[in-house]
């Protein structure tokens, strides 16, 4: 199993010749209503559409998730599994082969076994996924939500952010460093990835006055075990990700 960061939310997954891409923002600018003067986010570096890809996988349907110059990049034929509300917007963008999963749902590519779970209110319950392959699993959300229902299990590795983001009144609407003791204690992962905070992405605007950050990398690092590994991914770089000998 391997992974590559392509910085803010954005992933591409192997397992040997599968290849999934996640939430990928590859090249320009994030603007989010009313427009560039309210928030604006740009990626220090674009990135080439991965070749060969087999799905899209989206976790949210806000453009920082379901980026909308990037998705226009990929071929509409891909096969895409994602949120309701994911799965709404790359259907108008002209994708022919959809599938929406609700929390609970599975979904099934090859070897590998995708199954939603709750994730973010963002008003709407989006979703985080369990990927499970004969060569690696790993769980990931993009928010900091685990719901407390979802069994524990042993996984391989978990994609999280591992800092709070949020704005004053509304509270933290990114919970890495809350959820990290928690995903720790349910899946004994071998590796954990910090996403979601990452990649040199540069904010502007005037919401970004009042976005508040708590907690750090470093931090994050020292509440991790001795048979786990913090991983802070460089964009660009591809990481094997190693077996936790669970099964």
């Amino acid at each position: 199993m391997h992974a590559t960061y392509y910085g803010a939310n954005g992933w591409l997954l192997e397992w040997g010749s599968l290849r999934v891409l996640v939430d990928p923002w590859l090249r320009g600018p994030l603007v989010f209503p009313p427009g560039p003067w309210f928030f604006q986010g740009q990626i220090a570096h674009n990135f080439p559409v991965p070749e060969q890809l087999d799905l899209l996988l989206l976790t949210q349907g806000l453009d920082d998730h379901a980026h909308p110059e990037t998705l226009a990049l990929l071929p509409q034929s891909l096969p895409v599994v994602g949120s309701a509300s994911a799965a709404a917007k790359v259907t108008q963008l002209g994708f022919t082969q959809v599938t929406a999963l609700k929390p609970g749902s599975s979904f099934h590519v090859g070897e590998l076994s995708i199954t939603a779970t709750a994730g973010a209110p963002v008003p709407q319950v989006e979703n985080g996924y369990l990927l499970r392959h004969p060569e690696g699993s790993l769980y990931l959300e993009p928010h900091g939500y685990l719901p407390a229902d979802l069994a524990a299990e042993p996984l391989d590795a978990v994609i999280t952010p591992v800092v709070d983001l949020g704005l004053p009144l509304a509270g933290a609407f990114v919970r890495g460093s809350h959820v990290l003791p928690q995903l720790l204690e349910r899946f004994s992962p071998q590796t954990v990835l910090a996403s979601t905070a990452g990649g040199d992405v540069q904010f502007s605007g005037l919401l970004t006055r009042w976005l508040w950050q708590r907690g750090s990398v470093e931090e994050s690092g020292r509440q991790l075990a001795g048979s786990s590994r913090l991983i802070d991914p460089i964009p660009g770089e591809r990481y094997a990700l190693a077996r936790s000998g669970h099964g």
